[in-house]
């Protein structure tokens, strides 16, 4: 078991690497191509299907804002070939810093993960 969540967390740490590059290949080779991928970035609302996903991320990477991910709180959980991974995304960029708490779903296909899910919502301050 430890090895699976050894191998989810290494693709967790691939997506926001691919997020921080602005890299939409990576960040494509990353999720399931399906209706049933699902991203709720901070402030949209959740957008169903890989088209709306990857066009959300061609989006975001069109911005000349540069961002880094420090990630914290990271605790991943696997059952058979479902997994999740609950974190606090600490952005650092040019407009400052936030913290995003986010779930982030994964299925095994065959020996790999994909992200089929992603959801993330700021933290308020004086919340945790």
């Amino acid at each position: 078991m430890v090895d699976q969540q050894e191998a989810v967390l290494a693709v967790n740490r691939r997506y926001y690497e691919a997020f921080e590059s602005r890299d939409l290949d990576a960040m494509s080779d990353l999720w399931e191509r399906s209706e049933r991928a699902l991203c709720t970035h901070p402030g949209w609302a959740t957008l169903e299907g890989w088209g709306p996903v990857a066009s959300s991320f061609f989006a975001l990477f069109q911005n000349g804002a540069q961002l880094q991910f420090v990630l914290t709180r990271e605790r991943v959980t696997v059952v058979g070939d479902a997994a999740w991974v609950s974190l606090d995304e600490n952005l650092l960029g040019d407009q400052g810093g936030v913290t995003v708490a986010a779930l982030n779903l994964y299925v095994r296909h065959g020996g790999s993960w994909r992200i089929v899910g992603h959801h993330g919502s700021v933290v308020q301050a004086g919340r945790d």
